[in-house]
């Protein structure tokens, strides 16, 4: 991490651990950054060092005038970011840049505990709905691809992901039979009609940005319960928010079958966190081949808040038979 008093070891903008860019592009202005480190300084900017005054010029001209959209993905000398662009109330137009892995994280790099990316990775061998929820750059996008990405290596088949804007590049051949399509949806789009065309193409896995509609919710269900794996994110404090987020969403137009639907569909829910010591990890899975699984039924009943208990079972139970029971294996070692 780069403190504030502390000399920049490079005049490279791509040798700063930054997380996020502020940038004026109406005007010259000092640019901001956040840093990459997970720790109680995270959320402070600084000040741009000076050393990077040229390079960010540059990047401000580059984008004056080129922003079609005012969320979308961009790239800078090799850097991927998701750009989001603001005309704020003095009249300043700004964009924040979101630095992006070029390259997607395979499962053992996230630092879960050997025995849950077992878990994880069996799952690509079900069809239904995963949801990963948790706050804004708590790595939900992330932990989403490199699922997906493991998926395709070990099992194969089609994948088509569905963002806006399109983050990690993961389209072409992954492993010896597996392939990605990577569909941007167009700015005044709802969700619902890209998805409906792409189970058309017959994935065997769906990767949905963010569920942000009714008729999108809609079609993740009936796509989770028709022979696909859906890998779906959602802002939420929890795994029980995320279901409850997902339902009400989805009955707005399904009524009450949206709780038979996600319950029939529904293969496992993750919560995920990020601090200083790495991912911390809550999940649940459902029994396969199983409506009578206790998850399924309280999904059913409405009554997904009295999922916890079963949860921190769950985890126990997984913990029990591969941990030492000294240690908590949800999150990083």
């Amino acid at each position: 991490m780069f403190a504030s008093n502390a000399p920049p070891t490079s005049d490279k903008l791509c040798d700063l651990p930054f997380m996020d860019l502020y940038i004026r592009i109406d005007h010259p202005a000092p640019a901001r950054y956040r840093c990459a480190a997970r720790d109680y300084t995270n959320n402070w900017t600084r000040n741009l060092p000076d050393v990077y005054k040229e390079e960010i010029e540059l990047l401000a001209n580059q984008l004056r005038g080129q922003i079609d959209n005012p969320d979308s993905s961009f790239e800078y000398e090799g850097m991927r970011f998701r750009l989001s662009y603001q005309r704020l109330a003095n009249g300043q137009d700004w964009v924040v840049l979101r630095r992006i892995s070029a390259r997607v994280p395979k499962l053992e790099e996230l630092n879960f505990a050997s025995h849950i990316c077992t878990h994880l990775r069996r799952l690509g061998q079900r069809d239904g709905l995963i949801v990963i929820s948790g706050a804004t750059g708590n790595g939900k996008t992330t932990t989403a691809f490199s699922l997906l990405n493991d998926f395709l290596q070990n099992f194969g088949g089609v994948g088509i992901t569905i963002e806006d804007p399109v983050e990690y590049a993961l389209d072409g051949p992954v492993g010896e039979y597996g392939y990605c399509y990577q569909v941007q949806v167009n700015k005044d789009e709802d969700w619902a009609s890209p998805l409906k065309r792409a189970l058309r193409w017959t994935p065997r896995f769906l990767l949905v940005g963010e569920v942000r509609s009714p008729r999108a919710a809609e079609q993740i269900l009936r796509a989770a319960t028709t022979g696909h794996l859906v890998i779906t994110t959602i802002h939420a404090g929890s795994i029980e928010e995320s279901l409850m987020g997902l339902m009400h969403l989805a009955e707005q137009g399904m009524g009450n079958a949206a709780n038979y639907m996600l319950a029939q569909g529904l293969t496992a829910g993750m919560h995920q966190t990020l601090n200083a010591t790495g991912p911390f990890l809550r999940y649940v899975m459902t029994e396969e081949n199983n409506n009578g699984d206790p998850i399924r039924s309280l999904v059913r009943e409405n009554r997904v808040g009295m999922i916890n208990s079963y949860i921190d079972k769950q985890i126990a139970r997984m913990n029990t038979i591969h941990g030492s029971g000294n240690v908590p294996l949800q999150g990083k070692r």
